[in-house]
């Protein structure tokens, strides 16, 4: 993904992000974020976030490149720089990141995945729209918001563009079994908003805009 550099004192550098988010619980209290982006500012990567069941928020992050990156815009209280590899296998997700061997399944895709695959990747990419769906998604999604303040004076909009729910999940994390799937409760901590309570994987394009200013 090529970094986004808008001219003018009234616009903000971007940085864009595509790929998938993918947010669950398990019955241990851990709620885990899986980040796998396919284009980015850095190259393609992966990353983990979790939020333990006493509070902890940790970020595993592949490069010191981009743990910087993440921890500048959102909330940890510890920072692991680790290899994070993902595979995909028909509809099985594989993880290993450090301390994190995390498994899951996915399921087919409901009313609101089929109509989110119609919206064009341009338009998901466009704050207004975001603004557009910010409402709609906390009605819809409660927890989720598709805009707002990130860290280091930064802005933050999503464009969602597919939905489909997890099933079976499997993790273990320092050699303790965090136990089967349960719904992402309490809501996670590290930004202005939190993934869907019920897990799901969501196929999104994520805009950091860097500067004060007005973005379009």
């Amino acid at each position: 993904m090529s970094r986004s550099v808008s001219a003018g004192a009234t616009h903000r550098p971007r940085l864009r992000f595509d790929g998938w988010i993918a947010g669950m619980g398990t019955a241990s209290g851990t709620r885990i974020v899986l980040g796998r982006w396919q284009r980015s500012p850095f190259g393609p990567f992966n990353d983990v976030m979790l939020e333990r069941a006493d509070g902890e928020r940790l970020l595993l992050a592949p490069t010191q490149e981009s743990a910087d990156f993440i921890r500048g815009t959102y909330a940890f209280d510890t920072v692991r720089v680790v290899p994070v590899g993902v595979g995909v296998a028909d509809d099985t997700w594989t993880v290993t990141a450090g301390p994190l061997d995390l498994r899951f399944t996915v399921g087919r895709r409901g009313l609101l995945g089929l109509l989110l695959r119609a919206v064009p990747g341009v338009l998901a990419r466009r704050a207004a729209w975001s603004a557009l769906t910010d409402r709609p998604a906390r009605l819809l999604l409660p927890g989720v918001r598709t805009r707002g303040s990130a860290g280091a004076d930064r802005r933050e909009w999503y464009g969602a563009r597919d939905l489909r729910r997890i099933g079976e999940v499997s993790a273990v994390f320092e050699g303790t079994d965090l136990g089967a799937t349960a719904p992402v409760e309490p809501p996670v901590r590290f930004g202005f908003g939190s993934v869907p309570r019920r897990p799901a994987l969501v196929r999104v394009t994520t805009t950091v805009a860097l500067e004060k200013g007005t973005a379009d």
